[in-house]
């Protein structure tokens, strides 16, 4: 690692050590339970899609069933594959069935255990080789026309309906954007449920479904083509239907997605026991599509000073390193998440803001960094704002930040125009042109500013994670120690789809999936 800071390698050490501790605590509980969210993705990683004639999804209509009948601790894979012994019939097929009311699953005579695993383990295998051939397919552009080196531009697109997001993302990706984020509908973090087919109508963002996923996939592979370059998908994988929205994006070869350990149970007052079961299997399935996360630790700097709470994004990031090598998922897809958010009105501002993204670089030398504008602090004064985006486009470059989601000058006025997106396009790329080795040719003043503001932050994250360490991450949560918002850990939305796991209990895809990425 390298350490143009200065860093105490043995704080580094510590903080690491207490966060691993941190998520061994956490993951007794994980391994114990399940969820509804779980167990829905389990179903469409099965093969159960579509809605019945009311529009309730079947992932939904099977776990409902099962919640209904108390016996969702068993699992959709026993249940449904005991069922699969006894009819004969495939999981799309006895998810209708259940629908219809011609099945009840909990009435079906009980197979032997290795029949009811056989059976279901053919469907798992055959889903897992599907997801393998997306990944081959993202391998086969990469080894075709190359991977982009330093940042990758990330841009969003956000109408509300998937066939302008396809216009406004193939206009981005013209324009040179390496990655283009489809923002999630308001509010859709919180439904329990995932809607179905093409959706033309939302509001600050466009529903993610598994065929808008498909839509806007097939879009820009065509811009790929054309272009000779690859042109990464990014969607939202979090809230309440988070394992779901991971098992979509593999099923369409989503490059990126938002995945947060803590971020619903901060920002959406989802109940931290569901999030935390949520966050594992979802990342499970993301390290095996090969899929970049991005983690939150930005949205902390919304309620938090970036000043005074930097210690505590700092600590963020090592608990989601943490977390994320416990579903299998490897440094190199972990997009820790941090951003350019002290107000302009402080003095050495930049500098601070260096030193932070610095010492992320250094900390988390192999994690393809993911850095966000400034959005706090944006006025509507165009001419300003966009140069904040340019003073974050330079620490980007100087300090090696990988997924770079580009500032906009009209933040703060309206979603962007096309135009908006082209002259942030722009800057970025004369900034990364004429900046490109300036990291590397430069050195920090011992015993100076940034030297010493990054190891303060550093001293001060490494002891609140012993303070997490023995406090435990629930405990910590309840005292609102993040983002400075305080969560119970009985209370929130979802808590009633959380569920203790019974001996009959199996669940296909970690076995299959876990530590066992795609490249």
């Amino acid at each position: 690692m390298a350490n143009k800071l200065n860093l105490d390698l043995s704080l580094v050490e510590q903080a690491r050590k207490s966060a691993a501790k941190v998520a061994d605590d956490v993951q007794g509980f994980i391994d114990l339970h399940t969820t509804v969210t779980v167990e829905r993705a389990v179903c469409r990683l099965l093969g159960i899609d579509d809605v019945n004639d009311v529009d309730v999804p079947l992932p939904n209509v099977v776990v409902d069933h099962l919640v209904e009948k108390g016996i969702l601790g068993g699992g959709v894979s026993f249940y449904v594959g005991n069922a699969m012994v006894e009819t004969g019939l495939n999981p799309q097929e006895i998810a209708e069935k259940v629908s219809t009311g011609e099945l009840d699953l909990s009435k079906l005579p009980v197979h032997n255990a290795e029949e009811i695993r056989d059976a279901v383990m053919a469907v798992a295998v055959a889903t897992t080789e599907r997801i393998k051939g997306n990944v081959a397919k993202r391998n086969e552009y990469l080894a075709q026309y190359g991977d982009k080196e330093g940042p990758y531009l990330y841009v969003i697109v956000a109408t509300g309906n998937i066939y302008e997001d396809v216009t406004q993302a193939v206009a981005a990706a013209k324009q040179g954007a390496d990655i283009i984020a489809v923002i999630r509908t308001t509010g859709q973090s919180l439904l329990d449920y995932v809607p179905y087919g093409a959706t033309t109508e939302g509001f600050g963002g466009t529903y993610a479904t598994q065929e808008n996923f498909r839509i806007m996939r097939a879009a820009l592979d065509e811009v790929c083509e054309e272009e000779k370059r690859y042109i990464r998908l990014c969607n939202y994988c979090s809230g309440l239907c988070m394992p779901e929205i991971a098992a979509m994006g593999a099923l369409e070869r989503l490059d990126v997605m938002l995945n947060d350990a803590l971020y619903g149970i901060l920002f959406r007052d989802i109940n931290m026991q569901r999030t935390i079961v949520d966050q594992y299997f979802s990342r499970v399935i993301n390290s095996y599509a090969g899929v970049i996360i991005n983690t939150g630790e930005d949205n902390y700097l919304t309620t938090a000073d970036a000043v005074e709470e930097a210690h505590t994004v700092l600590a963020s990031q090592f608990l989601n390193e943490a977390f994320a090598l416990k579903a299998g998922l490897r440094e190199e897809q972990q997009g820790l998440g941090h951003a350019f958010e002290i107000s302009p009105d402080v003095e050495n501002g930049f500098l601070m803001e260096l030193a932070q993204a610095e010492m992320a670089r250094e900390i988390f030398p192999k994690a393809p960094l993911k850095y966000m504008p400034p959005t706090k602090f944006m006025t509507g004064n165009v001419f300003r704002g966009h140069v904040q985006d340019a003073l974050f486009n330079m620490v980007t470059i100087t300090t090696g930040q990988k997924l770079h989601l580009l500032g906009m000058l009209t933040e703060a006025i309206h979603t962007p125009f096309m135009s908006d997106r082209a002259l942030a396009i722009e800057n970025a790329q004369y900034i990364f042109r004429t900046m490109k080795d300036f990291g590397s040719e430069i050195e920090f003043k011992q015993g100076g500013f940034i030297q010493t503001r990054a190891q303060t932050v550093l001293a001060k994250a490494a002891d609140l994670l012993k303070q997490i360490e023995k406090l435990g991450l629930f405990g910590t949560l309840e005292k609102g120690i993040f983002a400075d918002i305080k969560r119970a850990k009985d209370a929130g939305k979802g808590l009633s789809g959380v569920v203790a796991k019974n001996d009959v209990y199996f669940n296909p895809f970690v076995d299959l999936m876990k530590g066992g990425v795609c490249l």
